[in-house]
């Protein structure tokens, strides 16, 4: 095979520290990972905003320390070339990348297919690949990755609504398939924003009955059209009390608690050994409430996370969105318009989810 001849791409990226300027997105040239046998290097043509971008620009999850920083972890697009030992992809497939690129490949977590969970992960952008290459992430023209971590968007299935399930709908979907989502059983979504307005179209396409929980009474209408079976205003400090050993699965994606709720009151919902997973994750100087012992012994229930999703359960639900026709709530704009959208996402206006469209020139 013929050596691979060095290319850079082009992102919006992060350059400076100040941390007044974290939307302040600028130009550069990135410089991939080197091209191994089993990389897939993939033309991007649409990239979602995720939450984690805007946790990660404005330094709530920490400060900053490699830049310039491409973020944007909700890739699509179409396949350039692929390494000599990938045989699962060719040029022109549509694929998509999610939040992580690597893995040991010899863990536990990586042979019994929970990569996503393999204590040597390597994050999509703001991180280091094997090669000492910083990982940059999808407000840009391409990206080299590992095969495991490219996902082939099926037919009937358009970029633009692919591009927000490779984090967001990945990150709900998985704690609704591990703990068992389906017919019979009632689940509680808190939270109807870009994570929460997936979890509430995956839970009833898998045939489950769905209570949305969300502040106020302004989406409403948003939510009985997502499919919602019944809408709980947790502006009511009681909101909890009808719904008391109802549901067998609630999944939180919001990204703060507040103190003077207490787990209890939303453990007390839980149906006998139901579960509360945690979605959403705030910024680092916040937390989730207070917890006594009682307030899980009463109906032995279980609290637990979930992290992105392995690339079996990206394959099943992206095929599952096709089948149903599952289409996600998202505003697209083209790239150039990055910090409106990030802007956007930290000020409430997403609904429900931006996605960038290409628009810079892509190899040079």
């Amino acid at each position: 095979m013929s050596a691979v001849p060095e290319i850079e791409f082009k992102g919006y990226a992060l350059t400076s520290a100040d941390p007044a300027k974290w939307s302040d997105l600028q130009v550069v040239p990135i410089k991939p990972k080197t091209f191994g046998p089993h990389d897939v290097e993939i033309a991007i043509t649409h990239c979602g905003v995720c939450g984690s971008d805007i946790h990660t620009l404005t330094g709530g999850w920490g400060a900053v320390s490699r830049l310039p920083l491409v973020v944007g972890h909700e890739i699509v697009g179409k396949v350039t070339r692929v390494g000599e030992a990938v045989s699962e992809f060719k040029a022109g497939d549509k694929v998509g990348v999610g939040a992580q690129i690597g893995s040991c490949g010899d863990c536990r977590a990586c042979k019994n297919g929970d990569e996503n969970y393999c204590p040597k992960m390597i994050h999509t952008y703001n991180d280091v690949y094997s090669d000492g290459v910083v990982t940059q992430g999808g407000y840009a023209t391409g990206i080299r990755a590992h095969e495991q971590f490219v996902f082939r968007v099926p037919e009937g299935l358009e970029l633009r609504d692919a591009a927000s399930m490779m984090c967001a709908g990945l990150t709900v979907f998985s704690p609704l398939k591990v703990n068992g989502c389906g017919p019979g059983k009632n689940v509680g979504v808190i939270g109807v924003g870009g994570l929460g307005h997936y979890a509430v179209l995956f839970a009833k396409a898998m045939g489950a009955t769905v209570y949305a929980f969300t502040r106020g009474t302004r989406k409403e209408e948003d939510i009985r059209k997502m499919g919602a079976d019944f809408i709980i205003n947790t502006e009511d400090p009681e909101f909890y009390k009808p719904l008391q050993g109802e549901l067998d699965i609630i999944v939180s994606t919001i990204d703060y608690f507040s103190p003077e709720r207490p787990m209890k009151m939303y453990l007390s919902m839980l149906y006998a050994h139901g579960k509360f997973i945690c979605a959403g994750l705030p910024d680092a100087d916040n937390s989730l409430p207070p917890l006594h012992a009682f307030d899980v012994t009463l109906n032995g229930c279980y609290i637990g996370g979930t992290h992105i999703g392995s690339k079996i359960e990206a394959t099943e639900m992206l095929q599952l969105a096709a089948d149903k026709g599952i289409k996600p709530w998202v505003e697209e704009l083209p790239m150039s318009k990055a910090r409106e959208a990030v802007e956007g996402v930290k000020n409430g206006k997403a609904r429900y989810r931006y996605v960038l469209k290409q628009d810079l020139v892509n190899y040079d």
